[in-house]
């Protein structure tokens, strides 16, 4: 009788759970038993796994065989655990030592003839690791690097088999050629992304333009309102919503957001690779992604697509897949309302959980909401000769799609009008670049940060209202307007509280320590559409 464990990772959304795989050798009839809640995938394992260590060298133990893996509750799939079960087992036949491998985590997919395959979901299955207390993991060739990215853990690559158990055994190890053939994609990557869905999705690519962004803000021609409102969603991380007739530049705006963006912290860039990882969105040789994600779903998404679902355990949906980025709906009004109101309760909480048969998922989403809406289905009521034929009733479904307590959530909405003449001719001046814009919003976001230390909140928009009426109070006299405003019923208490933390952005952008009468008239012009006083042009202080 033989008896061996090594341990691998459950992923229940982008949280990890260490198993213990354990093998069992007993006198009998020769037999491969799984258990421990495996899913289809899982079982498959046992044909996958015993062709790997034959075609490896070693000899396939011809005795009555169990596998277990532990803890027995926790659902499993997928094929990651194809490493730990070939070791666990050719550590109960001795072929290789059980005490080398009882504290090494093992991640990766074994194929037929000994290759150990990459799998998704690798950086979230090393933290867990980490976090558990082990640190020694074995992952395939390809996402080691991903794996590194895991501080105090120590990796080990692999690209074969042979070359594991020569490792474990203290053997020369065999050196395994690279399966790249000529003018063909590298197969072995195939198990990382998931089809149809590309390598890029999601993510805002370098273009060495020097903004970080794929377009620069000084595209857009005129709309001097909308870029501050552009500027101090991305200085505090404020959701905004871009109203106006078609060809006024809303979609324009919305993507130029990611550039002024900052990049991301260390934390935050584990975070939203972790979640990429899972979802098989992650660009191959990219193992960690620094730059806020852009998500853009087509208006017929339905709430699981947007929220996270999917047969089985559920998978990150657009709300996880724009965390610590961006989330933008164009043709806001065309998506369903139960769609659409689905995002509230992750607006306000930065997660999403999801509750489905096989388990239950919590998902992280604080994303910063970016909706575009026209005035009307064909775009063109309240134009001066546009000459619009929506009946009133038609106009009013359609603008009622985007219910209250949605808009309530949108700290800025601003009117996008249609562009002049001379401003798309560039007789009015061209516009501030991306990054005279993002060199704004970098220091006004490293005033807040300072100021929050120690709170366990980075931005404005994260700030309680509490904290913004009784800590960080603005000057004397500064909410006269605002409380005015709400005793006429045209700001909630939520609206007020947005309202604060939206002057305190103002403020960062200008310097100032605390914000004045001034920065609450823009954040409720921002807000409520109002005009309070002569306009502020981007970037005045």
């Amino acid at each position: 009788m033989g008896f061996a464990r090594a341990c691998s990772v459950a992923l229940v959304g982008v949280e990890g759970v260490v198993v213990e795989v354990q093998a069992d050798l007993e006198a009998g009839v020769a037999a491969f038993t799984l258990v421990g809640l495996p899913d289809k995938s899982l079982i498959e394992s046992r044909d996958r796994v015993r062709a790997a260590v034959v075609n490896s060298g070693a000899e396939w133990p011809q005795k009555k065989l169990t596998v277990g893996l532990s803890p027995a509750s926790v659902p499993k799939g997928g094929s990651g655990f194809d490493l730990a079960v070939a070791c666990s087992v050719l550590g109960a036949a001795e072929r290789i030592d059980p005490a080398s491998i009882a504290d090494v985590v093992m991640i990766g997919e074994l194929g037929l003839d000994g290759r150990v395959r990459p799998v998704r979901g690798v950086l979230p299955a090393v933290l867990a690791a980490a976090e558990a207390g082990y640190r020694q993991v074995v992952v395939p060739e390809q996402t080691a690097g991903e794996a590194a990215l895991v501080p105090g853990v120590s990796v080990l690559g692999v690209r074969s088999l042979r070359q594991l158990i020569a490792v474990l055994c203290d053997e020369p190890v065999p050196d395994e050629p690279k399966d790249e053939g000529e003018g063909r994609p590298d197969t072995m990557l195939a198990g990382l992304l998931v089809p149809g869905a590309g390598s890029g999705t999601g993510l805002v690519r370098r273009t060495g333009r020097g903004d970080g962004g794929a377009a620069d803000l000084a595209d857009v021609a005129g709309q001097e309102l909308p870029r501050k409102a552009l500027e101090v969603a991305a200085a505090g991380g404020h959701h905004l919503m871009l109203s106006g007739p078609p060809g006024a530049g809303k979609t324009m705006l919305a993507e130029r957001l990611a550039g002024i963006l900052p990049e991301l912290t260390q934390r935050e860039a584990l975070e939203v690779t972790a979640v990429h990882s899972v979802a098989g969105l992650l660009p191959p040789g990219e193992p960690l992604i620094t730059r806020a994600p852009y998500c853009a779903p087509h208006h017929s998404a339905t709430m699981q697509s947007l929220v996270g679902g999917g047969n089985g355990v559920p998978r990150p949906g657009a709300v996880s897949l724009a965390h610590r980025g961006i989330l933008f709906l164009d043709e806001a009004p065309e998506f369903s309302v139960r769609a659409l109101d689905s995002l509230r309760q992750p607006l306000e909480s930065g997660h999403v959980v999801v509750a489905r048969s096989a388990g239950v998922v919590r998902l992280p989403a604080r994303f910063l909401l970016v909706l575009a809406a026209n005035p009307c289905p064909c775009g063109r009521h309240s134009l001066d000769g546009a000459g619009c034929e929506c009946p009133p009733s038609a106009v009013r479904r359609y603008q009622a799609r985007l219910s209250g307590p949605l808009l309530d959530r949108v700290d800025l909405r601003v009117s996008v009008g249609r562009v002049g003449r001379e401003d798309l001719m560039g007789q009015g001046g061209r516009g501030e670049s991306t990054a005279a814009v993002a060199a704004r919003v970098r220091a006004a976001r490293t005033r807040a940060a300072e100021r929050l230390a120690g709170t366990g909140w980075t931005t404005n928009s994260e700030v309680p209202g509490h904290e913004l009426r009784t800590r960080l109070v603005a000057a004397p006299g500064a909410l006269l307007e605002a409380e005015h405003d709400m005793e006429r019923g045209l700001l909630t208490a939520r609206g007020l509280d947005r309202v604060l933390r939206v002057a305190w952005t103002v403020a960062d952008l200008r310097g100032a320590d605390r914000p004045d009468a001034g920065d609450v008239a823009m954040a409720l012009e921002l807000r409520t559409g109002i005009p309070r006083g002569a306009p502020v042009k981007a970037g005045a202080s």
